[in-house]
């Protein structure tokens, strides 16, 4: 069977991280939206998402297509169900289409012409930015799973301290010495060829992922996800790096998201918690204004290639779009938009030839490559995001 994943109606809710991917490609608890719906399913899959993305995340249609809603995270019983869809079957929750069977002859899917199955069951959704640190706890917990089921951790080096080592697997060459590891709230998941260095703390669900490194030191909260080949140091609570992320010096991150290719100078802190304990709003590029989140902690969103200098302060519940480069004393405003340059003093236009020159540098230093694909997705970020920069 050919599964497609499709954006669906949460796509601008969730900017300014599918700015630059679909939203299959979120990462949120271990692995991707889109490697949790492939380990389930066994097979590859492919994207429907925005035009300017297609070339990159291109969509292969077959005779017979299974189009998934990507903002949905499977688990075992929704994806028994997708597997089992025939022509003409949608599941459904609620109001919310889940899956759908489609044929290259139909020229539109009417789904009052559909037998609608109806999902009953609880199953993780990602609608909003905060959303993903939010849920990162259930989710690190369903991938501890998924990833870990009949396989065998590797041996727990005599030097680390431990709490419930049962609920802790390392794979094959990760590195940790003279650190202490607390799975007693929840897994810990040691990817690998990841490294943990001397004196860190963790507390579980904590998820290192493949290439990814925890500086001397360290102390991690519970829910934290440190994505592929990326860096942290200095205090992290409740956040998620997604990949090639640095959080590598002293400073605090918490309830926060950062995309790929971002970079926090040493000593760069964030607000979580606003000093009247009042609810945090976020601001949403869908609605073109600051929304209430529900929660009292929230700290920073911050899309792809975008960078802090040192000493940076950001403020709490604060949006940062993408390749903006924050500098200076005193808090930047917050929402910062994408290809802005500056800081609490003001921003000028962070110009594409300066930023593209900069991408590759960094994405060289990774042994990746910044491709033309890149800069025309890019390119089209710089457009759309123009109506938001108001140049101090």
């Amino acid at each position: 069977m050919n599964y497609i994943l499709f954006d669906g109606t949460v796509r601008n809710a969730l900017l300014p991280f599918t700015y630059t991917r679909p939203v299959a490609d979120i990462r949120v608890g271990i692995l991707t939206i889109r490697e949790k719906w492939e380990k389930y399913l066994g097979y590859t899959t492919t994207t429907l998402t925005e035009e300017y993305l297609m070339e990159k995340f291109p969509m292969v249609e077959m005779e017979e297509n299974v189009m998934i809603n990507a903002s949905f995270l499977p688990n075992e019983v929704l994806a028994e169900m997708v597997m089992a869809l025939e022509p003409n079957q949608a599941i459904f929750k609620g109001d919310d289409v889940i899956a759908f069977y489609s044929q290259d002859t139909q020229e539109e899917v009417d789904f009052d012409t559909y037998e609608i199955i109806d999902f009953t069951e609880d199953c993780l959704t990602i609608e909003n930015p905060w959303d993903i640190f939010k849920k990162n706890d259930a989710a690190i917990r369903e991938d501890f799973e998924l990833l870990t089921e009949g396989r065998v951790s590797q041996p727990i080096p005599s030097s680390v301290n431990v709490i419930a080592a049962e609920n802790i697997f390392i794979e094959e060459g990760a590195k940790l010495e003279f650190v202490t590891l607390n799975a007693s709230t929840g897994p810990i998941y040691i990817g690998k060829n990841s490294e943990i260095m001397e004196n860190s703390v963790i507390r579980g669900p904590f998820a290192l992922c493949e290439e990814a490194q925890v500086k001397l030191a360290t102390k991690v909260y519970g829910a934290t996800t440190v994505g592929p080949h990326s860096r942290i140091g200095g205090e992290v609570s409740n956040s998620v790096l997604f990949g090639y992320s640095n959080k590598g010096h002293d400073g605090f991150l918490g309830n926060s998201v950062l995309g790929e290719w971002c970079n926090l100078g040493a000593d760069t802190n964030n607000s979580n918690l606003k000093n009247n304990y009042e609810e945090v709003k976020l601001w949403s590029y869908e609605k073109e204004c600051f929304v209430k989140t529900g929660l009292q902690f929230c700290g920073l969103m911050m899309g792809d290639h975008s960078k802090s200098g040192i000493n940076t302060m950001f403020n709490t519940g604060t949006v940062v779009g993408v390749s903006a480069n924050i500098f200076g004393s005193g808090f930047p405003r917050n929402f910062v938009p994408s290809f802005s340059w500056g800081g609490a003093s003001g921003f000028t236009t962070y110009v594409t030839k300066k930023a593209f020159e900069t991408a590759k540098i960094v994405m060289s230093r990774r042994n990746v490559e910044f491709t033309e694909q890149d800069a025309a997705i890019m390119e089209h970020i710089f457009e759309e995001s123009k109506k938001w920069r108001k140049e101090d």
